[in-house]
């Protein structure tokens, strides 16, 4: 396994391919290095010792010892520590570690690849392929992201009845020895510090839809990719550091007639499994949220009562039952998480069929409880942010500058004026204030609100999948026995309704 610096000396190796703010950037510019060192957390905790149960995996193809961000889901057990490693990371970085980006995407198309051989009954090699790649993928400990989401265009229209076919990821010509393609993937988060960026479809396929089923793995410097990056960093502090500065990249990785050679084609006009595809990323990535966003939660519950604690009102009753709000919803979460992984099995669910086999055999979350756990985790963000402005008051959103503190005209009198709880140090309370300001005041802190809740499929996309896939029928016959309706055909229903 690599550490930290071998990860930056490999992004240092790498082809210039990367645009922020209207310049051509070096992947270890200064701008995307507290990002960097986020995801060197990934790095750092499957380093230490008493993390090798949690962060480290023993690979099913050559047997190493390799970093869990690389590994492919074996039982339910993977599953939990799955969950539980993202947990832990994020409450060390204070939001978001991204690396399971690679991860969630690696296992989408491990099973996807081999369903799509056995349709074809032998003549393709894509699971081959992806095995091959995933080897190498593990062996180097590489960092991964995926591109889903395509610009989509006229999201009223479906990628073939685009004006433009560009608005979606596509193959462009076919050729002996691989494929052109052409499009955007957006809200690429951490593409610009990833060795490898895996590319899947976004949405279901109709059958003529042959050229938007495809999947694959670039290097992220690859010829005929341009990347334009967002970088969410906090303003700088001079003289009252913090802990930890977490960062966040996302990019607008472009397509530009990029030739991709066969070997790491995945999928390729196979448009049922490009839809599973889309779909398996999706409840990979969910489940992976299971363990973010309750980390998110307790982050939020700890800053809420020491705003409380500082604000002198900790054992107020409204206090109390907000402190209970985020406690509910952030372990509400993360046992949905725990529930889909311990019924994960080899199988997805099929819209209007139900569980079937699927794959390899490495195992799936549970996909109701996966979208149940994100999709309430989801809607609770804004909510909990308001906990916090309730909380904490105006005095985050018109903080003093750092240097006003260090001003001797004005820092007496701000450490006077600051201070509200005479056992708290003014201090202790001007940093938390500062980390206030930072998760929601500040256009990053914005920013991340933004991203937990969309991220993962916006809150709409798990009730979809929940109400598809829940058998609602079997409640309302649960309910017609109870209240004494008799069962009737459809038909008799049918014909006394038109009477």
């Amino acid at each position: 396994m690599r550490t930290k610096e071998q990860y930056i000396k490999g992004l240092r190796t790498m082809r210039r391919n990367i645009y922020a703010n209207g310049q051509k950037i070096d992947r270890d510019d200064e701008v995307q290095m507290a990002t960097i060192n986020t995801i060197g957390l990934t790095f750092d905790y499957a380093a230490m010792p008493e993390n090798e149960g949690l962060c480290t995996a023993t690979s099913h193809i050559s047997g190493q010892k390799i970093n869990r961000f690389c590994h492919i889901h074996q039982s339910r057990e993977d599953l939990h520590k799955k969950q539980d490693m993202t947990r832990l990371l994020c409450q060390a970085a204070g939001g978001c570690i991204q690396r399971c980006m690679g991860c969630d995407g690696s296992n989408a198309i491990f099973n996807v690849s081999h369903e799509a051989d056995k349709a074809n009954n032998g003549a393709t090699e894509y699971h081959k392929n992806f095995v091959k790649w995933l080897d190498r993928f593990q062996r180097e400990d590489l960092v991964g992201c995926c591109a889903q989401t395509d610009v989509k265009g006229d999201r009223l229209k479906r990628p073939s009845q685009q004006i433009d076919p560009d608005m979606y990821v596509h193959v462009v010509e076919r050729k002996s020895d691989g494929i052109v393609v052409r499009g955007a993937k957006v809200h690429n988060s951490e593409a610009s510090v990833a060795d490898e960026i895996l590319v899947v479809p976004t949405r279901a396929l109709m059958p003529e839809e042959k050229d938007w089923a495809v999947a694959f793995a670039v290097p992220g410097d690859w010829e005929g990719v341009k990347q334009v990056v967002t970088v969410h960093n906090l303003r700088e502090r001079e003289h009252f550091k913090r802990g930890f500065t977490p960062g966040a990249t996302d990019s607008y990785t472009i397509f530009d007639n990029a030739f991709i050679p066969w070997e790491r084609v995945f999928l390729c006009g196979e448009t049922m499994h490009g839809g599973v595809c889309a779909l398996l990323f999706a409840l990979f990535h969910r489940h992976s949220y299971s363990g973010c966003k309750p980390a998110l939660g307790d982050l939020m519950l700890g800053t809420v009562a020491l705003a409380a604690e500082y604000n002198g009102i900790a054992k107020t009753p409204h206090v109390r039952d907000k402190l209970a709000e985020i406690i509910r919803v952030s372990e509400l979460g993360y046992a949905a998480g725990f529930t889909a992984s311990e019924l994960g099995k080899p199988e997805v669910y099929i819209p209007g069929v139900g569980f079937l086999p699927y794959g390899p055999g490495s195992y799936i979350p549970h996909s109701i409880y996966a979208n149940v756990g994100r999709n309430l985790t989801g809607e609770a963000v804004f909510r909990e942010a308001e906990i916090l402005c309730d909380v904490s008051g105006g005095i985050p959103a018109t903080f003093p500058y750092e240097a006003d503190f260090m001003n001797p005209e004005t820092r007496d009198l701000l450490n006077k004026y600051i201070t509200r709880n005479p056992d708290i140090p003014p201090e202790d309370a001007a940093q938390l204030w500062r980390y206030v300001g930072d998760m929601v005041c500040s256009a990053t802190g914005g920013i991340h609100q933004f991203g937990s809740y969309h991220g993962g499929g916006s809150p709409i996309m798990e009730a979809i999948a929940i109400t598809s896939q829940y058998d609602v029928e079997l409640r309302k016959k649960m309910v017609r026995r109870l209240a004494g309706i008799p069962e009737r055909s459809k038909k008799t229903e049918t014909a006394k309704s038109k009477k």
